[in-house]
């Protein structure tokens, strides 16, 4: 089953090969995550209090571990235990929130969405890199309109508020808004205000708020982000994976970091283009995200451009057997 992963991988490249921006010369290079213990690496995010460093996690069967891998050597420099939480169910994604707290989001579903709640779990991130054991806050999270399946997971970086994104089988991608503040009082809804035509695997904000990039296996998507709504600007490149699985903005804002399950995954860069980059003139960080803000409304992608179409067919085929491998793996 592993070479029919392989195969559906390559058929990923005529859609993402050619819309590719190699990384610059001062951009970040790409690593290879060599730690035995993660061979499902399935979220990525890049630390606010370590240069250099990134975290992930493996998508289940793992226990309540975060890795901190260092983006140069691909080394493992911290393993964070959580305690204070049930037993995870799905890992899928990580971010880290402005008030400088790690978000894991334990939100997927496998079963196709038929789990009446979900998780997130929020820890500090440590002030040293080194192994660890911390106490971590869980939240209830249940969907306005029924269970979903999800893979990405997204915290705002300038107002701290968290959104996750749902994949197509369940009547189409979405994404879901959380409440202004998680509690722990009761579950905490999320609710629809935007469609994402993608098979979303994870998703990022850049560092200044004003660009929320989602992928999915074999292509991404970029949007301007304002007033609290995603506006679609297009596609971006993605690098040829296994199993793409996350991305994360590196922190200079221009890079994007492509990470795939499998033991020895390659976690690979790409630059962003002069357009889809801020433009100062038109992008406001201060306008990050409002709670009420209307704005410009989500695209569903339905204006696609050409690399999207010439990559559609290809696309769906190979979700769709990722997805029936992943989950009779699963269940064996």
């Amino acid at each position: 089953m592993r070479s029919l992963l392989c195969a559906a991988g390559a058929a990923g490249i005529l859609w993402s090969a050619a819309a590719v921006v190699p990384a610059a010369a001062d951009e970040p290079d790409g690593f290879t995550i060599g730690d035995p213990r993660i061979t499902e690496s399935s979220g990525l995010a890049a630390s606010r209090k370590h240069p250099g460093i990134y975290w992930t996690h493996n998508d289940s069967d793992d226990g309540p571990y975060v890795y901190a891998v260092d983006g140069r050597s691909g080394r493992t420099v911290a393993r964070i235990t959580l305690r204070g939480i049930g037993t995870p169910r799905d890992v899928e994604a990580i971010s880290i929130g402005p008030d400088g707290n790690v978000y894991v989001g334990d939100v997927g579903d496998n079963l196709g969405g038929t789990w009446n709640h979900v998780w997130i779990y929020r820890f500090p991130e440590p002030k040293k890199l080194r192994d660890a054991t911390v106490t971590a806050t869980q939240f209830d999270v249940k969907y306005a309109d029924g269970p979903r399946d999800a893979e990405a997971l997204m915290v705002h970086p300038r107002t701290g508020r968290v959104y996750i994104a749902s994949k197509k089988q369940n009547g189409g991608g979405a994404l879901y808004e959380g409440p202004q503040r998680l509690t722990t009082a009761g579950a905490n809804v999320f609710r629809k205000v935007a469609p994402i035509d993608l098979w979303a695997t994870d998703g990022a904000f850049s560092p200044d708020g004003t660009r929320l990039v989602m992928r999915s296996y074999f292509g991404a998507r970029i949007y301007r982000w304002r007033d609290g709504r995603p506006k679609d600007l297009g596609s971006v490149g993605v690098p040829v994976q296994q199993q793409g699985e996350s991305v994360s903005f590196a922190p200079d804002g221009r890079t994007l970091m492509y990470g795939s399950e499998g033991s020895d995954s390659e976690v690979k860069p790409v630059g962003l283009s002069d357009q889809q980059l801020p433009d100062t003139a038109k992008d406001d960080p201060a306008n990050g995200d409002g709670a009420n803000g209307q704005g410009d409304k989500g695209s569903s992608g339905t204006d696609m451009d050409p690399s999207f179409i010439k990559g559609a067919m290809v696309l769906a085929v190979a979700t769709a057997l990722i997805v029936a491998l992943r989950r009779l793996l699963r269940r064996r």
